[in-house]
Order: C-alpha cells, then structure tokens, then sequence
C-alpha cells in the first residue's frame, strides 16, 4: 500500500465527511493505486446491500434509509480532492420504490452546484422492477456515462449473482441507450469464475446487440474467504487478446487487464 501524500489525502477526505467507497467495502486491489492517485470511486446509499452475490464482500443485510447529507458531503469531497470525474456506484437496494435512482440524481445534481463542468459516471445496480422509473429519474442528472456491470456469463449466475438476472441487466443497459442516445453506456465483466471462452464472446455481442460502448474485462480475484473461488488465473497475454477483439466487434472503448475493473482508469476518454 502506498504511504505517499496523495493516498493520505485520499484517505483524510473519505474518513472525515464519513464516505463509502468501493474500493474499500469490496477490498479491491487497485485501491492503493488509485488513492495514490487521488481517485476513488464513491459507494453511496449505504454499505449494506439486499443482495448476496457470491463474488462480492460488500455486506448484506437490512440498509439504512437513504442519506439526505450525503450529497452535500460527495460534493465536498470532489472540491477537496479537486475531481473533475467522479464514478459514483451503490449497493442493490430493492428496498426502494426507485431502486436508488433518484439520490443518484440528487448526488449529481449536487456536485454540480459547486462544480457545472465536472463530468459523471454512474454505475448502477439493475433496479429490479422498476427500470422505466429509474431511467427517467435519472434523465434528469444528464449527461454521464452510464454503466451496470453483467458481471459474468449466464451460467453462472445462479453461483455468483443469485436475485440478479442475465437478461434483466441487457434490459437495463438496452433501455438505457434507447433513452439517452448519446449516452457511452458501459458494462464490466470478470473472467477466472469457470466461464469458456465461447460464452464471453456471446455476452460480448450481446452487450454490443444493445448499443453498449464500453466493456472492462478483468480477472476475478476472491475479495473474502466467504467468496466464490477462481476457478483460472488469465495469462496478461489473454486479456491483450481479449482487448483487441472486443475492439475489433465494435466496441468504442475497450480496458482489458488483470487488475482491470469497472472503475479503473473510468477518465480516460480512450483506451488507444
């Protein structure tokens, strides 16, 4: 873990206006790196998810209602750490009517008090039963990038995301696009869970059937003892292999490596 001045700061801002990331709550390896960097990917509407996914360390459980401070305090975090993109996730929270959708809103609409040129990136939870409602909320906080993460093949769903659904979360993405046309819209998926290669491409051409830009591929690393165990380690190699065929499908923006995950490196307008 770094020591540098920069991670401190990081470190210093989180901790005193008493943020979520998820670099911290899903233990994900790059933390130091992108701390170091002064980035950080913000976890709001809680820590405590109503879902159990077998590759995830967030805890679940019963969540707290949402925050009404927290959007001041997400945008007095980008004015301290002097963000000009900031990647805002959440826990799956099928407890609210909305699924969260509407302090997402509020969050971006906040930071924009301080900051109108700082730009977004949203990366959603699949808003069971209520995807229509939480696209038109979320109209209202145009533009960002939006981002919901397949996260792996339809087979092994039932293993590591047990009250998702492949299908539900190509809906999400699908309707995403038809509603903001000029929206990039992203997704992410692990490789080393047991998934062949034939089922990576067809989740690949599936994303691209329903106007999806951007893909991240990256290795599945077991953030916890309770999480489900790798099945592969990908050789670099692959995921540069990966790289230059999901370019080559279409995809416009195309990150691809090890440590790779959804947030990482979420700046850069390309991936050439």
């Amino acid at each position: 873990m770094p020591a540098s001045r920069a991670y401190g700061h990081t470190h210093h801002v989180l901790s005193s206006l008493g943020l979520e990331t998820i670099c911290t709550n899903a233990n994900c390896p790059n933390r130091g790196h992108c701390w170091d960097r002064g980035t950080a990917t913000v976890l709001i509407l809680g820590n405590i998810c109503t879902r159990n996914c077998g590759f995830c360390s967030v805890a679940h459980g019963r969540p707290e209602p949402p925050d009404p401070t927290e959007p001041k305090r997400v945008s007095d975090m980008a004015r301290q750490m002097k963000l000009k993109y900031l990647v805002l996730t959440s826990v799956d929270r099928d407890d609210l009517p909305d699924g969260g959708a509407s302090h997402f809103r509020d969050v971006v609409d906040r930071c924009r008090v301080d900051d109108p040129d700082m730009k977004f990136e949203l990366l959603t939870p699949d808003f069971k039963g209520c995807q229509d409602r939480a696209i038109e909320i979320l109209a209202e906080a145009l533009p960002f990038v939006f981002g919901h993460n397949i996260e792996t093949v339809p087979s092994l769903y039932a293993r590591a995301r047990p009250g998702s659904d492949y299908t539900r979360s190509l809906d999400l993405l699908k309707k995403a696009k038809l509603a903001y046309p000029d929206t990039p819209v992203k997704s992410s998926m692990m490789l080393g869970l047991g998934e062949t290669d034939e089922e990576v491409v067809r989740c690949l051409k599936d994303l691209l059937d329903i106007g999806c830009d951007r893909i991240a591929l990256g290795q599945y690393l077991k953030p916890s003892k309770g999480s489900l165990d790798v099945i592969e380690y990908i050789e670099p190699e692959r995921f540069n292999d990966w790289a230059k065929r999901a370019k080559q499908m279409g995809f416009d923006w195309v990150m691809s490596s090890p440590f790779t995950r959804s947030s990482y490196h979420a700046e850069q307008s390309t991936t050439d």
